[in-house]
Formats: C-alpha cells, structure tokens, sequence
C-alpha cells in the first residue's frame, strides 16, 4: 500500500513529470487557459519554481517537500536547480511549514540519493512516486509490480495497467504538457479509497486581509439618509465582520455607543473613533438604555445573555436589548422570556446582507418583538440599513431570516456545482458569468460570488461557517415543523464538507472548491 498524503493550495512540495527529475514547486489553482487532462485521477495544479512553469500532475506524483527535501537535493548543483531550491526555501520559511505526516505510512523503503534519483528520472515508476514498487538497497532499477485485483465475480486476476505520461517538450525556454497515454496505475483498498472521497485536497487558502476601516469616514448611502441620531445611549456587544460596519455607521450618524468586544484589539479602534469602552456584557447593559448583539451562533449567544456577568446580570424596567445574531426562533423566545422576567423590554433583529452592505449601511433589517423598543431604536436602524421591518411577535424575524438563507444557501451551492461543471467541460467561466448576467439568473449575490470565483479569492464577506450554520438551523426547523427540505440538507452537506476541509472563515463562494475538486 502507498503512503497517502493530502495536499492543499500553497503546499510546497515536488513534482515529477514523466522522464524529468522531481522539481519543487508549490499547488496552486490552474490559471486561466491552463486545461485539465480530461480524467478521473485525482490530479493537482503545480506552479515551479525557477521556471514558474505550471502543470497538472497527477497525485502519486507529487510528494510534500520538506521530508524529501535532503534526499532528492543531494549532489544536484546546476544552477536552475539551485536557484528553485532558494525560492522554495524562502517560500516555505515564510509560511512556517512543517513535515507533513502521511495519512497511511506504508513500508516504503528508499536506498541512497544516488539510487532515489535515478529511479525519478526511469520512465517507469519509481517507488517513491509509483505508489506500487518498493525502492531496494541494491543499484537495480525499480519496476513495477502485476498488481493482483479482484473482479466482480469473486476471482484474482493479474494484469499490468495502461500508463499515463505526461511528455514536456520545449517552446522558447517554456515547458508544455502533453497527454500520452490514459491512466497511471495505483493500488488502493476499499479503506482508501473512502479516505480519499472524504479527504480530498484541503486547499489553505490564505484569507484575502481586510481593507483597513477608515472608522471616521461617512458612506455617501449614510449621508444620504440625513438621520437625526437619538438621545438615548446605546451598547453594541461584538465587533466582527457584521458589528463593526454597523457600529461604525451608529458613531458617523451622531450616536452615543459603548462597546464589547473579546478582542480588545477591535475595541481599541472604535474607542479612538468616539465609541466608550465596557470590559463586560454586563457592563455594557448598565452604560446604555439600549443594547444591540451580533456575535456568531445561537450558543455564543446563551453564553454571553446568561453567563457570568452576562447581559442578564443587569437587565431591568429601564433597559432594552436588542439580538441581531443569526439564531434560531426558540433560543430568540428563551432569551425574551429571560429578559422579560426582569422587566427588560427585547426585540430579535435579523439582518440580510454582507460585510459590505454592514459597511455602507444598506442592510435590510427583519424585527420582531416589542414593538415600543422598535421605536425607540428607529434612528440606529435607519443608520444599519435601507429598510427595517418589524414582523410581530419574536420568532418571526427568525423564521423569516432562516427560510432566506435556505434560499442562499441552495443557489450558492448551485452556482459553485455549475461553475466547476463549465471548468471540468473546458468551457471559460468568465464566458459563463458574462452569460448569466444577461438571464433572469443575473441578482447581485450570483454575479458578486461568481466573480469571487473568477478571481479565486475569497475574502469573508459572508462566511461560510455562517452560511452552514443557518442552512442548519433551517433543517432544524423544517423538522419541528415536519416539512421535507431535500435540497436544503443536500445543500447543508456541501457546505459542511466545505467547511470540514477548512474553509469555515472564508467567503460562502470558497465551496467551490470543494464542488471543483
């Protein structure tokens, strides 16, 4: 059996082209016009380095750099060699990477680097990239084995597998790739091959880093609005890629805020545009006559509403708290008849929108609950967003947020499946966004994540953990309420893979990758 590894965009490690000697290289995404071999191999875009050539190689071909690093660089001296071994040393410097261990290490021995090399550079497989051979002591050249399998009727049979090549010929110093035969063997176990499905290539994309807030600057949609700020102090707890837009839309209009924050960091900038400081969610309640939240989940939210000096702590007649987390409608109710036990007055305010829309003020705002706190906190939610509606009764905003986010969900997860359909039939993305923006496809959402996926960047506007979290939520409430939602779950199961393969704190457009690869 062959040692499995998983690779993942910006990996550092060796790739072996047919009839070459392994070089370093980095996973990368194809660039535009680089076109996969058509097949069903597991294959991985390579960019090298000293060249900066790109290729698809198949995955038995490509092994992590650090833990060969000594033994296929031994003896080598020409200068391009050296000079890609340089790059490769700073890039993974600065990465701070370290050995990768094996998902299933198998007894593959190696001889010396002599020997090692030597075999990469035979036209058949070695043992080190063939998966199916075992490298000896002796200065022979590995071969490769018959491999045994089993037919569906139960018996053996023995037979030596087609080869693919890959061919690099030469065009004015660049390399090309070309096809030479069809498929490369490999030998897996039914345990491997659920392994591979389930741990396919965890690309650790590097999350695009937000523009710096420019805290004291008015949105022109802002100043727009022309709102008369209200008397009343108000608290905000939580400062992430929604609070901090919304916060800094309530200090630009003229409202007196205080704010929380677990990251003091995050507080310390607010705190030099105008906003005062709590060191709790307690402290905040007391400080202020009404209280917004917007943090990640319903369970962050009990935590922080009935913790140690939590907002509970100083809830009273006088006090007003406003959730605008995306939660579920019996953790909204829980909280209400919490705060409602103590005189407190509370409203569930569900927003649509992005980071984006939470920068500029364009959130559209679902309420429901005390309808006299609705009026009361009218100014702040004219500064959040261009329309605020107040639904009736708590659990309404929720319910409604949640079967909008289904919708979402659904299409995002369409979108990424049509994307990675076009690219795998050879056809230009970028042809196909231009398309859909001409058809009753064409919405804001569509063409902002289609666009994230032209450029392979996915910067968090909306999270993807987020988007899973609601997709969830929804299903949960499907179930009380005994409604089938077949492509919800369908859709919650991409998400969660995706989200599984480390793309949690991306962008919802990032489950491409898990559709396309």
């Amino acid at each position: 059996m062959a040692v499995v590894y998983t690779f993942r965009v910006g990996d550092a490690v060796w790739g072996k082209v047919k009839g070459f000697s392994a070089w370093p290289g980095k996973i990368v995404l194809p660039p535009d016009g680089l076109k996969r071999p058509a097949m069903k191999k597991m294959m991985h875009c390579v960019e090298f380095f000293g060249t900066h050539d790109f290729a698809w190689i198949l995955e038995p071909d490509v092994k992590p750099y650090l833990e060969f690093r000594e033994t296929l660089t031994l003896n080598k001296k020409s200068s391009p060699f050296l000079k890609a071994i340089e790059e490769i040393d700073q890039f993974v410097t600065l990465r701070g990477d370290t050995v990768q261990k094996p998902i299933a290490p198998d007894s593959v021995s190696s001889g010396d680097a002599e020997e090692l090399e030597n075999s990469m550079q035979d036209t058949e497989f070695d043992a080190l990239f063939g998966g199916d051979c075992t490298a000896s002591n002796s200065k022979k050249t590995p071969k490769i084995k018959l491999k045994k399998e089993t037919n569906h009727d139960g018996t053996n049979s023995t037979a030596k597998k087609p080869k693919k090549q890959l061919k690099r010929t030469q065009d004015n110093g660049h390399h090309a790739l070309e096809d030479v035969e069809s498929a490369i063997p490999t030998k897996k176990k039914s345990i491997s091959a659920v392994t591979n499905f389930l741990d396919r290539p965890m690309f650790e994309l590097e999350c695009a880093p937000s523009p710096s807030r420019d805290i004291g600057k008015t949105s022109q949609k802002l100043m727009d609005k022309n709102i008369e700020p209200s008397r009343l102090n108000f608290g905000f707890l939580g400062l992430g890629i929604m609070g901090s837009g919304i916060v800094k839309n309530l200090l630009n209009s003229g409202h007196s805020v205080t704010v929380w924050n677990r990251t003091a960091e995050k507080r310390d900038e607010f705190v030099k545009a105008g906003a005062r400081e709590a060191l709790t969610p307690g402290d905040v309640i007391a400080e202020s006559d009404i209280t917004f939240s917007c943090i990640s989940d319903p369970q962050a939210v009990k935590d922080m509403v009935f913790g140690n000096c939590g907002v509970l702590s100083e809830i009273n007649t006088t006090k007003g708290y406003v959730e605008m987390t995306g939660i579920d409608p019996d953790t909204s109710q829980d909280i209400a008849e919490a705060i409602s036990l103590k005189g407190g007055r509370y409203l569930e305010a569900q927003v649509q929108g992005s980071k984006d829309q939470s920068q500029d003020g364009s959130l559209v705002v679902l309420v429901a609950g005390d309808k006299s706190l609705f009026d009361d906190a009218q100014s702040c939610f004219q500064a959040m967003g261009k329309y605020s509606y107040h639904l009736g009764e708590v659990g309404n905003a929720s319910r409604m947020n949640l079967v909008l986010q289904l919708m979402s969900g659904v299409a995002l997860a369409g979108l990424a499946e049509g994307m990675a359909l076009a690219d795998r039939a050879g056809l230009q993305q970028k042809d196909i966004l231009e398309v859909l923006q001409l058809t009753g496809l064409a919405c804001p959402m569509m063409i902002e994540k289609g666009k994230a996926i032209l450029e392979g960047s996915f910067p968090p506007n909306h999270p993807l953990q987020h988007m899973q979290k609601d997709l969830k939520l929804s299903l949960n409430m499907g179930d009380q309420l005994e409604q089938p939602l077949p492509l919800t779950a369908t859709a919650n199961e991409v998400f969660k893979h995706a989200k599984r393969l480390g793309y949690g704190e991306h962008d919802t457009s990032a489950v491409y990758i898990r559709a396309r690869f």
